[in-house]
Parts: structure tokens; sequence; C-alpha cells
């Protein structure tokens, strides 16, 4: 089985720290995995991004998972890729990469969960839990029960896959979304909009961590 991490960063297109400055902070604050989201830029530019936060992540011993862009695939240090077309063949994709790369995908429905799951994701991103302003859409919130019932629903299908909730996810909604079951967190804009960055990732990954030892 491949290492997922249970507290997951996304960077992402604002305007006061580019892409690689939110690696680096995110790797001095303590990161072990770092999910590029930049769906703005050419391929040229996109490498020069991913070579450079790669290196960041080489010497931080941190993960480095580049959402869709697959067929940038060993041109650069990527060790997995996050698919956010929830109607993406993960079997084709999986041919496409390879055994060894990471691959996750996104979903919205236990319905897109389970079937990413049985076509052979890593990991989910099961979402959104609240507004959010960083991926703004008008999916329904899931909240709370909203995990509680998919985690249910995965033991009933004896389907074994790590979840992580995501979406408009704040520090004091951690403890209580951990204790529904679900694998661990994805977060981007609680920290990249924080007055402190360190701070607030670190505070994050603190709770996380705390919260798996419940």
């Amino acid at each position: 089985m491949k290492y997922i991490e249970k507290f997951q960063y996304i960077t992402h297109d604002i305007p006061q720290l580019n892409h690689i400055e939110q690696a680096q902070l995110a790797c001095e604050a303590g990161a072990k995995w770092i999910q590029y989201r930049c769906l703005s830029k050419n391929d040229e530019a996109l490498l020069l991004d991913i070579n450079t936060i790669a290196e960041i992540c080489d010497d931080w011993g941190t993960t480095l998972i580049v959402t869709d862009h697959v067929h940038l695939n060993g041109k650069a240090d990527i060790q997995g890729f996050h698919i956010e077309d929830m109607n993406a063949d993960f079997i084709a994709l999986r041919k496409l990469v390879g055994p060894d790369i990471t691959l996750g995908g996104s979903a919205i429905t236990v319905q897109n969960l389970t079937r990413l799951a049985r076509e052979g994701a890593d990991y989910i991103g099961y979402g959104p839990f609240a507004a959010t302003e960083t991926k703004p859409n008008s999916y329904e919130h899931l909240g709370i029960e909203g995990y509680q019932h998919v985690v249910k629903e995965l033991k009933g299908q004896a389907i074994n896959i790590p979840i992580l909730a995501v979406g408009g996810i704040k520090t004091y909604d951690v403890e209580a979304l951990m204790q529904t079951g679900v694998y661990g967190i994805a977060v981007s804009g609680a920290i990249n909009f924080a007055d402190d960055f360190l701070e607030a990732y670190q505070d994050f990954y603190t709770l996380v961590k705390e919260s798996t030892l419940l």
C-alpha cells in the first residue's frame, strides 16, 4: 500500500504568494505532502514551477503530487497526480502512469467515491465539507453528517481506501471530522489566507495528528 499522508496541503493561485513560495513555506512548517494545484499556466511554466518545487520537496523529504496534468508524468520528479475530473477513467490512467505513481481523485457523492475506489485510486478527496473560496462551486456541503454517512457506506461495501475531507475546513472542524473515521484532511485556503502561514499550517498539522491518536 502506498504512503498517503493524513494532512495534505494544496497550493493555489493567490496574489500574495506564488506556488514556489507556498511550497517553501509549507515545507518549512513541516509539510510531508504538497499538492501543486495550478490550472493557469502552460506546460513550460508548469515545469519551471514543478522542477523547483520538486527540489524543495526533495530537500525536506516531502511528497509532491500534481493536480491533473498527467501528461507531465516522467518530465519532472513527481510522485503522483490528483485528478479533479470526477468522470476520469482511472483504469486507463493507471495504465498510463504505471503502478508506482500515486493516483488520487476527487468525489462529491458516494457513487463517485466507490467507482474511483474500484478503479484503483490510491486515495480520494471527498467534499466539499463547507463553503470554500479556493475552489468555488455549487456542490452540496457535506458537513460532519456527510462524512459519517460515507464512512458507514464504505464499511458496508467492504471498501477500504483513504478518504480525505476537503473544502472550507477550519482548525475548529478538525477533531470532529477525524472522529467520523475519515483518513485525513486536505487544506488550502485556511492556510494560504491566514495572517501567519507557518502557524496556521502547524496548527492544522498538530490537530490532525492529535485527533488520529484519540
